[in-house]
């Protein structure tokens, strides 16, 4: 009885309200500060199209810096009933969806309309639009880059802006991606670094070469916020790790 009250539409309305809640409750009870916020107005005062790279684990509080700009907003996420939570949680905040997962080149036969959101995506960045992208999700691992983001940027022309929040406050929970839930009433630090263009004729080498460069740009960003926040512990895990 509980999982059929699970998928239950009310259910998921219920959750997604829950997260709107909850994230508009952290927002407006912390003092927010912006680091490197010049990064990204100079990558969107060319009039294109800007990626936001931010990890999965950094993705809750990403819909609340909505309001810094006045381009439209969209954000990919899976074509699962997870995705259609947050979804339903966060459009209250402006923010538009595209729904599908990047291809998977380890499992080429499936196909999670992946080719349909790269095409959406391009579409958007093409109108001048944010396109926020987690390159280390839906499923992992985490806070490692995949291609996809790089394909992306190569189809579109549109430069890639690795970003990441921190807050003092708050818990790493034991996922995948080790998401951080912010407290309320927290000091909170959002921190993006200078654009990464990818030439659309860069080859194999050149590709991973450039999704190194994205994931230790991400490394340094998200510790960048880290330090600001005084969480401790999560710097020194990250140093272990690279």
């Amino acid at each position: 009885m509980f999982k059929r009250f699970t998928k239950s539409a009310f259910a998921m309305r219920l959750a997604a309200c829950m997260i709107a809640a909850y994230i508009r409750l952290v927002q407006a009870t912390s003092r927010w500060t912006l680091a490197g916020f010049e990064n990204f107005e100079a990558a969107a005062g060319e009039g294109r199209g800007v990626i936001l790279a931010f990890w999965h684990g950094r993705l809750l509080m990403a819909p609340a810096v909505r309001s810094k700009t006045g381009k439209r907003v969209f954000m990919l996420i899976s074509a699962h009933r997870d995705g259609e939570i947050i979804a339903n949680g966060v459009k209250s905040f402006g923010v538009e969806f595209i729904r599908g997962s990047a291809a998977n080149s380890a499992k080429p036969g499936k196909e999670k309309g992946g080719a349909a959101a790269i095409a959406q995506m391009t579409a958007a960045l093409d109108e001048g639009a944010i396109v926020g992208f987690t390159p280390d999700g839906p499923r992992g691992p985490g806070e490692k880059v995949k291609l996809g983001v790089i394909r992306l940027a190569q189809l579109s022309g549109a430069p890639i802006v690795p970003a990441a929040y921190a807050t003092s406050r708050g818990w790493r929970l034991g996922t995948w991606d080790r998401f951080l839930l912010a407290a309320p009433f927290s000091k909170g630090y959002y921190v993006a670094g200078p654009p990464i263009q990818a030439p659309a004729n860069a080859g194999p080498e050149a590709r991973e070469r450039l999704r190194k460069e994205v994931e230790n740009a991400l490394h340094v960003v998200t510790k960048k916020a880290d330090a600001l926040a005084g969480r401790r512990e999560d710097i020194a895990n990250s140093q272990d790790a690279s």
